[in-house]
């Protein structure tokens, strides 16, 4: 068997354990595998949170790892691929604990990212390579693997199930007219914005559009302290859900609004999975490479002034997914920047 491949293959496995917005990002690849090859058995190796939002997608077998179980995930995996036999791996994660899991997965072609873009010495692992195309996208990278088997077409889709209990039961605490969600943190908190900033949006929005802001995020301490910190610098009460909602409610509130602000984060590409406008907040990140893919006008963009003032050089003389950590970094991004960005999004 070579690439590409002459007809579908009977099964294939996909590894992406995480985070939750490269999962959004790997699931136009999985739908357009399914379009095209809908004979072809799908398995996916994911991580347990990224697991929660996607797990009931039909046509689909989920396998489960979870890393905070250590080793025992690793026995866990192999017991699970014992008398199993996948003609395609596609090994769509850099990271020396996904490919250390990649090793218990037996496949005839394991196919990697290119040698000069695999971290973490992901090459080793492989033994077919997608191209190397410089200044991608995440969610484009993720398009050269099935090329690489010989598929050209791309569907562009989600389609992520809400449980009707799930939008039922999220619907009655929301607000009953249209409203925006603040999702104001990232898993990495250099990419996060101000509380105080954040604040002011949701005033914007109380006072110029009569909306109601919901606030959300997840239960860790500083999720439920920024939640805090807006709540009390805002005077137009927002809505505090911080800590208050599993994954597909968070979805369903996403699919509910008028329009989301957040940083570089999973919830941002939520966003862009339901169809919701998104004001994306980049400046520690770049977001040619990992903005919310069909949102590009609602992206605030101030990493190439964090860039040059850090670094002192232009994106252009940076290595691709270069990261400004610096305290302050977000800082740089103005309530005006916001705003400019909500006005743009509000008039489609």
């Amino acid at each position: 068997m070579s690439l590409p491949l002459t007809r579908p293959p009977a099964n294939l496995c996909l590894l992406r354990l995480s985070a939750l917005g490269d999962v959004c990002h790997a699931l136009p690849v999985v739908r357009t595998l399914q379009k095209v090859w809908p004979a072809t058995q799908l398995s996916w190796i994911i991580g347990k949170a990224e697991h929660a939002l996607l797990g009931d997608i039909p046509g689909i077998e989920f396998i489960t790892f979870d890393k905070a179980t250590g080793l025992q995930a690793y026995r866990q995996l192999r017991q699970q691929m014992r008398g199993r036999h996948f003609d395609v791996l596609l090994h769509m994660q850099m990271s020396l604990r996904a490919s250390f899991a990649s090793r218990l997965v037996p496949a005839t072609i394991r196919l990697g990212f290119d040698k000069q873009r695999a971290g973490d010495l992901q090459w080793l692992f492989t033994n077919a390579r997608i191209p190397n195309v410089p200044h991608q996208h995440v969610l484009d990278s993720f398009f050269e693997f099935i090329r690489a088997l010989g598929i050209d077409e791309r569907v562009l889709e989600w389609n992520i199930p809400i449980p009707a209990k799930t939008r039922d039961a999220t619907t009655a605490r929301l607000p009953t007219e249209p409203f925006a969600v603040i999702s104001p943190c990232s898993s990495m908190a250099y990419r996060n914005w101000t509380p105080e900033g954040y604040a002011a949006i949701a005033d914007y929005f109380a006072v110029t559009h009569n909306m109601p802001t919901v606030i959300t995020g997840g239960p860790s301490p500083l999720e439920l302290r920024y939640g805090n910190d807006i709540m009390r610098r805002a005077r137009s009460e927002p809505i505090n859900m911080v800590g208050k909602t599993n994954l597909k409610e968070l979805l369903a509130i996403i699919d509910a609004a008028r329009l989301v602000v957040a940083p570089d984060s999973g919830p941002a590409h939520m966003a862009t999975a339901v169809g919701t406008p998104v004001v994306s907040l980049f400046a520690a990140t770049n977001p040619d490479r990992a903005r919310p893919y069909c949102d590009a006008q609602g992206v605030v963009n101030r990493y190439p002034e964090a860039v040059q003032a850090t670094l002192h050089k232009s994106v252009a003389e940076v290595p691709w997914g270069t990261r400004v950590k610096t305290p302050g970094t977000m800082a740089r991004i103005t309530v005006e920047d916001v705003i400019g960005k909500i006005e743009l999004l509000l008039q489609d």
